[in-house]
């Protein structure tokens, strides 16, 4: 009894360390790839400077921060009417010439997708044409067998009476293979 006891405790023991492995090898890599994010982040937000937090709208643009000895930083800068308004032109340009070459590919697509679509259509109606075809010969043929059953049917109720009265005239069916035979004999010879 004190054996079995250890052997459900043992079980149960290596049950619980192969679930602890089955959950550390799935929750292992991410929280060891998190952990190490962590880190890098850790290690670059003290090696660098705090962020800045200004608005630079508000600032006149020739100050130069403290700490910059770079006269040409003021400079650069300063808007130019004459660039900036060229830039917003161009800018504008190249927008409404890719919003242009965006809707001819728009179309292009739609013109392909509107003929793949016409061409589905009409192999369709292909297929269906190729399927009443068919649905219309198999009924044909349903409707010629089920004749010709018809006719089987009658052809030996036919068969039976002409059978039933030359049995009545004293037709045996034995006598009447060796009557044909001999005749054919007589015939021939």
């Amino acid at each position: 009894m004190a054996m079995n006891q250890s052997r459900v405790v043992l079980v149960r023991v290596g049950l619980v360390v192969v679930a602890l492995c089955i959950v550390g090898y799935i929750l292992g890599p991410p929280l060891y790839w998190h952990f190490v994010e962590g880190l890098a982040a850790v290690n670059h937000s003290s090696s660098t400077c705090p962020p800045c937090h200004c608005d630079c709208s508000s600032q006149p643009i020739l100050s130069i921060p403290q700490g910059l000895s770079n006269t040409s930083f003021g400079d650069c800068a300063k808007p130019d009417p004459e660039v900036s308004g060229d830039t917003e032109k161009n800018f504008s340009e190249l927008l409404s010439e890719e919003l242009k070459l965006r809707e001819n590919e728009a179309t292009d697509n739609q013109q392909h997708a509107d003929m793949a679509l016409l061409e589905a259509k009409k192999i369709a109606s292909q297929y269906q044409k190729e399927a009443d075809k068919c649905n219309s010969g198999m009924e044909t043929c349903e409707e010629a067998r089920e004749k010709a059953e018809l006719a089987l049917i009658t052809q030996k109720k036919l068969t039976a009476l002409w059978e039933l009265r030359a049995r009545q005239k004293g037709w045996k069916e034995g006598v009447a293979k060796s009557h044909t035979q001999s005749q054919g004999k007589v015939q021939s010879g």
